[in-house]
């Protein structure tokens, strides 16, 4: 038996050797080699933890002590010593252990989180709640220096040290987010980073000043008081000290020992304090020390070689999104792209590297990058913004009031649309219609295939105003992307198959279902039309009021929640015109959806061919009733 299959709680760990907890972290990284190889998952990030996490749990007390992690694709190493060793080749799959914190999973999750730069903001609410309620417990919040880019975490520093909160950072600090860090946070830490003698620096200094006679210890208090002196240039960590917190570090947080020591420390401490630890992202796998970017969410791989097992040769949305804005640049000088931290997950590594004087990563600061883009526009540039759709969820009132209310010629990409698969229902993008189409001036679309999607593309750039672009995460139809970029004409849909007796509405992929149900019915005696919607916003009025009387029944079909979305919208047109006496089934989702293969997840959930032709019978049911 080795150490990991002895570790069931926290507290196991405290009789652990410094010899054996190294061996320990040894097994700990070769498990979750094992499991990721086969499930996918967040690799890198969570070997440069290993040592980290297993100090924390050393010295503090879960789930007493509350430890608070952020964007939570750190957590592997947390769930390997809190208990679920046993289920964690469940890892990501459906109804298997989250790829995150997951409050019903454990008592040591104590807050959830798969977006960024949060933890520091819950982990004062925890503080506070300590303190109103006359508790004594330890708050600990791991952030690393990516999420330091999210604005949200300088407003929970800057709260926490302004009222002298009692809890502890450790900003996980391994150069990177999920691609390169970028920015002023950034380059700052690498400062902390790269010279050895900022530690010494403002001892030395101080040390120095005392020792002249008389005047020294006077001297020594005026600089430590000034603005302008010279430790705003050689203290580290000052940004943290002025922001109240006591800073310890840099240090090297792969040494089992000093971490402990250092963290007993903080411990010890009254106030905010902020502990900064270096780290190796990938640390121990070479492929991932080498490729931190690749291997930071990864699907299956060879544990042996690091070489990723490649599934299909048909390109993603992602990919023909970033090819086709690549051929659009070439041809339009004022075509910009903006990243929010993501150049390769939205496919614009391409663009980066061709246009980097267009190209604009702007942190994980999605806020920031939807206003920058409005100030872009308005200076008589094209910028294209590609963020994941969960993510658009942060910028949505720079969405309706610096773009739509102004209405820019923004381009909104929004990738990840739908359900994403194993991330779970932090990342499932199926609420970006809902919160879309309520703005005006904002034009919605969703491409049948990966073709569309470059047509719509070419169709947004042109357009004089605000335009969403929603696709998968997935990779396309495998049709041809031969044929000359048109644009598209605004608000029309697409008839692909004639039909009297119901009508079925898809948008996205989900219209390939509806043709294959169309081709089902067809042998049942039913005649379907297949309509591909094209456009959420604005609808195709006419089309749909004139297939509304011809069929009477209608089966909407979308890979989002139900509850505002493409069959809400239908529902709302054909009561403002009047109709009366059509027939209805909608298909979608009614509430947050769990982790699992975006297959799985749409047969559990009835987005399927079978679904469709049940949801067809049951509209025939409908109208027997009504006819009795």
């Amino acid at each position: 038996m080795g150490l990991l299959e002895k570790i069931h709680e926290p507290q196991d760990l405290r009789s652990l050797s410094m010899i054996e907890l190294k061996d320990l972290a040894q097994e700990i990284r070769q498990h979750m080699i094992d499991v990721v190889s086969k499930n996918g998952g967040h690799l890198a990030p969570n070997l440069g933890v290993v040592e980290l996490t297993i100090a924390l749990h050393r010295i503090f007390d879960s789930p007493q002590d509350k430890i608070v992690w952020d964007v939570g694709h750190q957590t592997y190493v947390h769930k390997l010593l809190t208990g679920r060793l046993e289920r964690f080749d469940s890892l990501r799959q459906y109804q298997g252990l989250s790829g995150f914190p997951k409050r019903s999973e454990s008592v040591h999750d104590c807050f959830e989180t798969g977006h960024s730069s949060t933890s520091i903001s819950a982990a004062v609410g925890f503080a506070k709640a300590r303190d109103v309620l006359g508790e004594h417990h330890h708050v600990v919040a791991v952030i690393g220096d990516g999420a330091m880019t999210g604005g949200m975490a300088y407003e929970a520093l800057n709260h926490a040290g302004h009222n002298e909160t009692n809890m502890i950072v450790v900003l996980n600090d391994n150069e990177m987010s999920i691609s390169p860090n970028v920015g002023a946070m950034s380059s700052y830490l690498n400062r902390l980073r790269t010279d050895p003698l900022y530690d010494k620096r403002k001892e030395e200094i101080e040390e120095l000043l005392k020792r002249i006679p008389k005047i020294g210890s006077k001297v020594a208090k005026m600089v430590a008081k000034a603005k302008d002196s010279l430790k705003y240039l050689l203290v580290p960590g000052l940004i943290f000290e002025e922001l109240g917190f006591t800073y310890l570090g840099p240090i090297d947080g792969h040494d089992q020992s000093l971490l402990e020591e250092v963290l007993d420390q903080a411990k010890q401490k009254n106030g905010p304090v902020l502990v900064h630890v270096l780290t190796c992202k990938g640390k121990g796998f070479k492929p991932a020390e080498e490729n931190p970017d690749v291997f930071h969410g990864v699907g299956p791989f060879d544990p042996r070689t690091g070489k990723i097992l490649k599934k299909s040769t048909i390109p993603t949305y992602t990919a023909v999104f970033g090819d086709t804005l690549c051929t659009l640049a070439h041809d339009d000088p004022n075509i910009v792209a903006i990243s929010a931290a993501m150049p390769s997950g939205t496919g614009l590594n391409a663009f980066a590297q061709q246009f980097p004087e267009r190209f604009f990563d702007v942190g994980i600061a999605e806020q920031h990058a939807v206003t920058f883009a409005a100030g872009l526009a308005f200076g008589g540039l094209k910028p294209v913004v590609a963020i994941y759709s969960t993510f658009y969820q942060r910028a949505y009132d720079q969405v309706l009031h610096d773009v739509c209310l102004q209405n820019a010629n923004v381009v909104l990409a929004v990738d990840r649309a739908g359900i994403v698969g194993d991330d779970g229902p932090t990342h499932h993008g199926v609420f970006d219609i809902s919160f879309f189409r309520i703005i005006p001036n904002l034009v919605i679309m969703a491409p049948k295939d990966e073709n569309e999607l470059r047509h719509m593309l070419y169709t947004a750039i042109e357009h004089n105003g605000p335009v969403a672009v929603r696709y998968p995460r997935s990779v396309g139809q495998g049709v041809a992307l031969e044929e000359p970029l048109r644009k598209l004409p605004l608000g029309k849909a697409e008839v692909l198959r004639e039909g009297k007796d119901v009508t079925l509405i898809g948008i996205g992929p989900m219209v390939h279902l509806c043709l294959s149900a169309a081709q089902e019915l067809r042998h049942r005696g039913i005649d379907a039309a297949v309509i591909n919607l094209r456009f959420i916003a604005p609808l195709d009025r006419e089309l749909l009021v004139h297939y509304a009387r011809l069929t009477k029944r209608f089966v909407t079909i979308e890979d989002h929640v139900l509850k505002g979305g493409m069959g809400s919208a239908i529902l709302e047109l054909l009561e403002e015109e009047g109709l009366e006496g059509i027939s209805i089934e909608r298909l979608g989702y009614s509430d947050f959806v769990e982790q699992g293969s975006i297959p799985q997840l749409h047969l559990t959930q009835g987005l399927s061919v079978k679904g469709i032709i049940q949801a067809t019978e049951r509209l025939k049911l409908v109208r027997r009733i009504a006819q009795s």
